[in-house]
């Protein structure tokens, strides 16, 4: 099977198709916004990625949300719940970690079909 690189960098590529299934980076918003602000910037860039690649959130297979501190859970998933195609949720997984630098509050990874 062929393997096709979208955005490929020296470090990562911002999508990887392998047949069907689309796996994205992990995304991140502006340094410093508010996890609402944060969120809705990667799910919004999550949207174009998957246009690019011909996918969509409805195609979403899993998801990995990595929170800098669990106490923003519920402010996330405000912003989250509002996005999800809600007859197309995927299999998920939240978890606490120190991210990049702490200016990020949100991190979130998807796998999506292409068909």
């Amino acid at each position: 099977m062929t393997i096709r690189r979208i955005e490929p960098g020296p470090r990562m590529s911002q999508a990887v198709i392998h047949g069907n299934t689309v796996y994205l980076a992990g995304q991140v918003g502006a340094p410093g916004e508010s996890v609402t602000a944060q969120t809705k910037a990667i799910l919004a860039t999550i949207d174009e990625l998957l246009a690019e690649v011909g996918s969509s959130k409805s195609k979403l297979l899993q998801t990995i949300i990595w929170l800098d501190d669990m106490a923003n859970f519920a402010e996330m998933n405000a912003v989250w719940d509002a996005w999800v195609d809600p007859g197309n949720t995927p299999a998920r997984a939240t978890g606490e970690a120190k991210l990049a630098g702490p200016e990020y509050k949100v991190e979130i990874i998807v796998t999506a079909a292409l068909d």
